[in-house]
């Protein structure tokens, strides 16, 4: 297992699985599908319109319900725990899935495009 997480870390670009708030245009945030990785109290207080909800400990576990044709991007409060599942989906070989950096919080303050 952990030659397999070197390997990752040996061949993957600095930005590889990162997506920032500022790139979240309109036509950008109707292509990917959002999950919030948060646990369900906290989705329900406030999300990204349209996103699903996982917790980012069941994502591996779910991860056969993304879809393979676009963008998958994951989120949580400010990307910490996001972050950590997005890396564990990276080295199981998905490779359209992204972390927002700085999660929910930087999309209320930084995206261009904030659909309610």
């Amino acid at each position: 297992m952990i030659e397999a997480r070197q390997e990752y870390l040996d061949f993957a670009r600095y930005d590889a699985g990162i997506m920032l708030p500022e790139q979240l245009a309109k036509d950008v945030f109707e292509q990917v599908l959002f999950v919030d990785a948060r646990d369900a109290g906290q989705c329900e207080k406030e999300t990204i319109p349209g996103a699903v909800n996982i917790e980012w400990r069941r994502i591996l576990a779910r991860c056969d319900e993304f879809p393979t044709d676009r963008k998958v991007v994951l989120f949580c409060n400010t990307g910490a725990r996001s972050s950590g599942a997005v890396f564990a989906l990276r080295v199981a070989g998905m490779d359209n899935v992204a972390e927002l950096q700085t999660g929910i919080c930087g999309w209320l303050e930084n995206a261009p495009y904030k659909p309610r």
